[in-house]
């Protein structure tokens, strides 16, 4: 395929999550609606699962929904189509599924094994982090199957409050604004012969 062809098989499959896009939220984003009844028949469709344009169920999120909306009353139908280059499919849930199947049968296997086993297979493979990202929601990350937690970093220090460290987190949005997790927490030392010293481990 040549690369014009290419580019013109990306702009027809962003024409149509276009209008996807546009089928789905069309009735909700009737002018003529009250805030309460558009609120209604977004819940109805993020509630219910739906056949994307490459023709694979997929659920969306009100947020997502709400975005849409608001971009088709900004610029109409165009403001819903996507960069040609921004809509490629996503992973399908088979190669998901099989990615999984090649972790399981082996916990010690890492995603860039995984990876490169698919791609002989197949002939493709999604990126490394995605299959990291799928093993984790799977509970198939660092350290899973082999009953001993994953080590992420070591601190030491001689007395209590001379480290504190801490983390982020996205949270999920909640009536369209993000919110955040974050924790802190005291390293001290462990004074037990032969212990490790302030080893941090995963819940």
């Amino acid at each position: 395929m040549s690369k014009a062809d290419e580019e013109a098989e990306r702009m027809e499959r962003a024409r149509r999550v276009g209008l996807f896009r546009y089928m789905l939220i069309r009735e909700a984003a009737d002018p003529g609606l009250s805030g309460r009844q558009r609120g209604a028949l977004v819940r109805a469709l993020a509630a219910a699962e739906h056949v994307g344009p490459d023709g694979r169920p997929v659920r969306l999120t009100r947020w997502t929904l709400d975005r849409w909306i608001a971009e088709w009353r900004a610029g109409g139908f165009d403001a819903l189509v996507p960069s040609p280059r921004q809509s490629a499919p996503r992973t399908s849930a088979e190669v998901l599924e099989v990615a999984e199947a090649l972790k399981r049968e082996n916990p010690a296997r890492t995603a860039a094994q995984v990876r490169r086993i698919l791609k002989v297979q197949s002939g493709w493979a999604p990126d490394e982090r995605t299959l990291q990202r799928h093993f984790a929601r799977q509970g198939l990350g660092r350290g899973a199957g082999n009953g001993t937690p994953a080590v992420f970093g070591r601190f030491e220090a001689s007395r209590p409050n001379e480290i504190w460290t801490g983390d982020a987190l996205h949270g999920p949005r909640i009536e369209g604004r993000k919110t955040y997790l974050l924790v802190t927490w005291n390293l001290c030392r462990v004074s037990a012969p032969g212990a490790d010293h302030g080893r941090i481990v995963s819940p």
